[in-house]
Protein backbone atom coordinates (compact mmCIF):
# COMPACT_ATOMS: atom_id res chain seq x y z
CA UNK A 1 0.00 0.00 0.00
CA UNK A 2 1.37 3.22 -0.89
CA UNK A 3 2.10 5.70 1.51
CA UNK A 4 0.07 8.70 1.82
CA UNK A 5 1.86 12.20 1.51
CA UNK A 6 2.46 14.20 4.38
CA UNK A 7 0.61 17.37 3.78
CA UNK A 8 2.72 20.55 5.88
CA UNK A 9 0.54 23.46 6.55
CA UNK A 10 2.15 26.78 7.41
CA UNK A 11 0.81 29.38 9.87
CA UNK A 12 0.53 32.09 8.08
CA UNK A 13 1.46 34.22 11.04
CA UNK A 14 4.93 32.25 11.22
CA UNK A 15 5.55 33.97 7.68
CA UNK A 16 8.68 36.44 8.00
CA UNK A 17 7.52 39.41 5.97
CA UNK A 18 10.46 41.83 4.33
CA UNK A 19 10.03 45.24 2.25
CA UNK A 20 10.91 44.42 -1.34
CA UNK A 21 14.32 45.98 -2.48
CA UNK A 22 13.07 47.72 -5.05
CA UNK A 23 10.40 50.11 -3.21
CA UNK A 24 11.91 53.40 -2.04
CA UNK A 25 9.83 54.41 0.63
CA UNK A 26 9.95 57.52 3.38
CA UNK A 27 8.69 58.84 6.68
CA UNK A 28 6.95 62.09 7.07
CA UNK A 29 7.03 64.33 10.50
CA UNK A 30 3.89 62.29 11.92
CA UNK A 31 5.98 59.23 11.41
CA UNK A 32 3.56 58.76 8.61
CA UNK A 33 4.82 56.29 5.28
CA UNK A 34 4.79 56.76 1.82
CA UNK A 35 6.05 54.11 -0.36
CA UNK A 36 7.40 54.97 -4.16
CA UNK A 37 6.33 52.35 -6.62
CA UNK A 38 8.02 52.98 -9.54
CA UNK A 39 5.56 51.86 -12.98
CA UNK A 40 7.46 50.33 -15.15
CA UNK A 41 6.67 47.99 -18.02
CA UNK A 42 5.39 48.18 -21.34
CA UNK A 43 2.21 49.11 -21.03
CA UNK A 44 2.78 51.30 -18.64
CA UNK A 45 5.40 53.31 -20.56
CA UNK A 46 2.42 53.86 -22.95
CA UNK A 47 0.53 54.91 -20.57
CA UNK A 48 2.86 57.92 -19.56
CA UNK A 49 3.31 58.92 -22.55
CA UNK A 50 -0.41 58.95 -24.44
CA UNK A 51 -2.27 59.30 -20.80
CA UNK A 52 0.31 61.32 -19.22
CA UNK A 53 0.31 59.31 -16.36
CA UNK A 54 3.32 59.08 -13.61
CA UNK A 55 6.30 56.76 -13.55
CA UNK A 56 6.26 56.83 -9.81
CA UNK A 57 2.58 56.27 -7.79
CA UNK A 58 2.76 57.38 -4.27
CA UNK A 59 0.73 54.87 -1.79
CA UNK A 60 0.50 56.27 1.46
CA UNK A 61 -0.11 54.05 4.34
CA UNK A 62 -2.44 55.02 7.42
CA UNK A 63 -1.19 55.08 10.99
CA UNK A 64 -1.43 51.25 11.67
CA UNK A 65 0.53 50.58 8.48
CA UNK A 66 2.89 52.88 8.65
CA UNK A 67 4.17 51.65 12.42
CA UNK A 68 4.05 48.22 10.55
CA UNK A 69 6.08 49.19 7.37
CA UNK A 70 9.81 50.01 9.54
CA UNK A 71 9.36 46.44 11.30
CA UNK A 72 9.75 44.28 7.94
CA UNK A 73 12.82 42.87 7.90
CA UNK A 74 12.59 39.57 7.28
CA UNK A 75 13.81 38.20 10.68
CA UNK A 76 10.01 39.13 13.13
CA UNK A 77 7.33 36.91 12.33
CA UNK A 78 3.65 38.04 11.42
CA UNK A 79 2.99 36.85 15.29
CA UNK A 80 6.19 39.07 16.23
CA UNK A 81 5.05 42.07 14.71
CA UNK A 82 1.32 42.27 16.71
CA UNK A 83 3.05 42.44 19.93
CA UNK A 84 4.12 46.18 19.35
CA UNK A 85 0.98 46.73 17.20
CA UNK A 86 -1.28 45.48 20.47
CA UNK A 87 0.91 47.47 23.11
CA UNK A 88 0.60 50.60 21.06
CA UNK A 89 -2.63 50.40 19.17
CA UNK A 90 -4.76 47.89 21.74
CA UNK A 91 -8.19 47.69 21.46
CA UNK A 92 -7.86 49.98 17.93
CA UNK A 93 -6.10 47.28 16.11
CA UNK A 94 -8.40 44.72 16.82
CA UNK A 95 -9.19 41.80 15.95
CA UNK A 96 -5.54 42.18 16.03
CA UNK A 97 -3.88 38.83 13.57
CA UNK A 98 -7.15 38.94 11.27
CA UNK A 99 -6.05 42.60 10.57
CA UNK A 100 -2.98 42.05 10.44
CA UNK A 101 -2.93 38.46 8.05
CA UNK A 102 -5.36 40.51 5.87
CA UNK A 103 -2.96 43.92 5.56
CA UNK A 104 -0.03 41.40 4.56
CA UNK A 105 -2.03 39.65 1.59
CA UNK A 106 -2.77 43.11 0.75
CA UNK A 107 1.08 44.07 0.15
CA UNK A 108 1.78 40.94 -1.22
CA UNK A 109 -0.78 41.24 -3.48
CA UNK A 110 0.77 44.45 -4.89
CA UNK A 111 4.21 43.04 -4.62
CA UNK A 112 4.84 45.32 -2.00
CA UNK A 113 6.79 42.76 0.03
CA UNK A 114 8.11 39.07 0.00
CA UNK A 115 8.42 36.55 2.50
CA UNK A 116 11.61 35.22 3.24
Amino acid sequence: MPKKKEIIKENYLDRRPVRHPDINWSADGDGLVTLEIENTGFFNRIAQKIFKKPKISYVHLDELGSFIWPLLDGEKTITDIGIPVDEKFGEKAHPLYERLAKFFQILESYNFIIFK
